[in-house]
């Protein structure tokens, strides 16, 4: 069975969603029993370089459509779902089966505020999905009950927890570091991190954090040289993989502050790095992350940000507890092959034929 993955491109675009794209294609489980390819319907970049590759895009995927069996359609929030619309209408013409994936953290406050006919056209998009992938079982109730939704089904992100170990380091030499993965701006928190780690920073001098990511780099750059924080908050932008294991590996603690958020693959990446978390009670957060392994705050408290800061970075114990029960929890239930095994499982029943693997 050939599969289309259609999302935003591997290489153009940062975010969790290209990093899913790319792992279910490159998934050497799923290529045993599907030819997968990806199609990419956007890249990063300036409005007018957006719209014009979103044509592009388009035209391209009418010329490839009748290849496909399948397809999978990874969509987010705002434009991401008209755009995903047009794709969908032409699958269902074509009498072709589609699995639409929800990752968008805000995506019913994005539903809420469409005027009627807009919500008429998300509503038929769904309508049109054979099959709708939810992030986290609390997703899907809130999902059914909101979206006319024929067929809902959980599929948490999955890690490669055999990598992300590579990253494990000795917690308690590492007490003072911290480290946030994310798109930079203030749905992720950061602007809170910057000043709870000015609150912290007078009981505790030693501590210092990292905030990788794309997004408003040079604005957080310049807020954390106006606070005077240089030689505490490190900003290096964007990093790819290896990058990626390196800070984790220099650091005892994952942080994401967010205000809205689905399953973060940064939190799972993390827990498999033997890291543990400062997350706050957001989307999916609460499911996976509990007191045997990190803290929870509310969105946008700094103070409470401030203490869990504190608290990591003066209980060495703790932190070597939190990073024994996420690297556990995380190769039982957020590896990256256990994902792709329900993936699919979702992909034969979606098809409504059995396929076996070779």
């Amino acid at each position: 069975m050939r599969i289309l993955e259609i999302g935003p491109s591997e290489t153009g675009s940062c975010g969790g969603m290209a990093e899913v794209i790319r792992g279910i294609r490159k998934s050497r489980y799923l290529n045993k029993e599907f030819e997968i390819d990806s199609f990419p319907s956007y890249i990063d970049g300036k409005l007018a370089v957006r719209l014009f590759y979103s044509v592009y895009g388009y035209l391209r995927f009418l010329r490839r459509q009748k290849q496909y069996d399948l397809f999978h359609i990874h969509t987010a929030e705002k434009g991401s779902t008209f755009r995903k619309n047009l794709y969908l209408r032409k699958i269902k013409k074509e009498g072709k089966r589609a699995v639409v994936h929800i990752h968008g953290a805000e995506y019913l406050s994005f539903y809420d505020g469409l005027n009627c006919r807009r919500k008429k056209i998300v509503d038929n998009f769904f309508r049109q999905a054979d099959l709708v992938l939810a992030l986290s079982e609390q997703w899907k109730q809130e999902l059914e009950e909101r979206l006319p939704i024929a067929d809902c089904q959980v599929l948490n992100n999955g890690v490669d927890t055999d990598l992300f170990r590579t990253a494990a380091c000795d917690v308690s030499e590492r007490r003072n570091f911290f480290l946030m993965l994310g798109r930079l701006g203030a749905r992720k928190g950061v602007y809170d991190l910057i000043d709870a780690v000015e609150i912290a920073l007078k009981k505790n001098p030693g501590i210092k954090v990292c905030i990788a990511g794309d997004g408003e780099v040079e604005k957080v750059r310049a807020l954390v040289a106006q606070k005077g924080l240089e030689q505490h908050i490190y900003v290096p932008g964007w990093v790819d993989e290896s990058a990626k294991l390196k800070y984790l590996k220099s650091t005892a603690t994952l942080i994401l502050p967010s205000y809205h958020e689905g399953l973060p693959v940064a939190v799972l990446e993390g827990m498999a790095a033997g890291k543990a978390i400062i997350s706050t009670t957001v989307g999916a957060i609460p499911e996976v992350v509990g007191t045997e392994n990190g803290i929870l705050v509310s969105p946008g408290d700094t103070a409470a940000l401030a203490e869990a800061l504190l608290y990591c970075s003066s209980d060495t114990e703790m932190l070597k507890g939190m990073s024994r029960a996420n690297m556990e929890k995380a190769v039982n239930l957020y590896s990256i092959r256990r994902m792709h095994e329900q993936l699919a499982d979702y992909y034969r029943q979606t098809a409504g034929r059995e396929w076996t693997s070779w």
